[in-house]
């Protein structure tokens, strides 16, 4: 059988400065931070995930913080240029009513699947949405502050930003193993089995290209379930004439990274080893994490990192005796 992708794992982007970061996504969101470590290409930089309780597969939105006076980016062709989570039914009120308590701008639609969200950015100018799936189902509520029936419960979708869209969605599905689904207010829609958190929009845009920077995304990664299934997927896509790096061990998971044809950065990744692999779930994120070849830099890292706080939202009140020591190792 024919390795596939179930859709995806997670999307990376740029943001400015870190603290407004975590107030606005585990603040405002409500989203767990399931990770608070560095990017491993440039230890100088945090890398933060934030996600579900778990930081499950399909839910992780995560973050290189730059300074605020980094490269602002431009969203164009061959990125990634927008983001939807799903809501609930019924939980847009709620999320209107929160983002114009905290000042974000937003408005309202319905697309051509008829589909209500809400569109709104954050403060970086990441385009980001809330969509209602006609779904009932709640998720698992991490913050106090957002009610189990309004919670985000992980992605939506992701949309693509390229000059040829069929182009792209051929990749996604003879390659990825992504299914057409249909075309939806103008784009082309592809699914991972993972259902509604695995669909990719494929919009066909002027051939502008965006500039990588804070704002935009950096890449998506597309969900394997294992080594095995990851290193089909490589093969394939080395056939398909798209250059691949290595597996690469990205302590949570495993990657590898190619770009296709409109240029746009993807990454497979693994679903396991998971978030819980050097913290405990009850303590995720609590500490700067960091992989075991960067720990004899832990003293000048945590100098070099500007500080930052959790402060004003529930995971602030996390207990200290929580945390463990540095070192010591959980297993998933």
């Amino acid at each position: 059988m024919k390795a596939e992708s179930a859709g995806i794992h997670h999307i990376t982007a740029i943001a400015g400065d870190p603290q407004k970061n975590l107030e606005f996504y585990a603040g405002v969101l409500g989203l767990r931070l399931v990770k608070k470590t560095v990017n491993y290409d440039d230890p100088e930089t945090y890398h933060f995930y934030f996600g579900d309780r778990r930081g499950t597969p399909g839910t992780i939105l995560t973050f290189f913080p730059w300074t605020a006076s980094g490269l602002r980016g431009r969203a164009g062709c061959g990125q990634v240029t927008g983001i939807a989570f799903s809501v609930p039914a019924g939980a847009l009120g709620f999320w209107r009513k929160r983002l114009d308590r905290f000042g974000v701008e937003s408005s309202g639609q319905r697309d051509g699947g008829d589909e209500a969200r809400i569109s709104f950015h954050d403060p970086d100018g990441l385009s980001l949405e809330l969509v209602d799936k006609g779904d009932p189902q709640s998720s698992e509520a991490w913050d106090a502050q957002v009610p189990a029936k309004d919670a985000i419960r992980g992605f939506s979708s992701a949309t693509l930003s390229v000059p040829h869209a069929e182009k792209a969605a051929e990749f996604l599905s003879s390659v990825l193993g992504l299914k057409p689904r249909g075309e939806k207010a103008g784009r082309l829609v592809l699914e991972g089995e993972a259902g509604a958190g695995s669909v990719a929009e494929i919009a066909a845009v002027p051939p502008e290209a965006g500039r990588m920077g804070v704002g935009t995304v950096h890449h998506i990664a597309w969900r394997v379930h294992d080594d095995t299934e990851q290193k089909e997927l490589r093969a394939a896509i080395i056939a398909a004439g798209r250059p691949a790096t290595p597996v690469i061990d990205r302590t949570y998971f495993h990657s590898v990274y190619f770009q296709e044809p409109s240029g746009i950065l993807f990454e497979l990744a693994t679903d396991q080893p998971g978030f819980t692999r050097d913290e405990p779930e009850e303590s995720l994120g609590l500490r700067l994490s960091l992989p075991p070849w960067l720990e004899r830099l832990r003293p000048g890292l945590e100098k070099a990192l500007p500080p930052t706080s959790l402060a004003g939202s529930s995971q602030a009140s996390a207990s200290p005796q929580q945390l463990h020591h540095p070192g010591e190792t959980h297993s998933p």
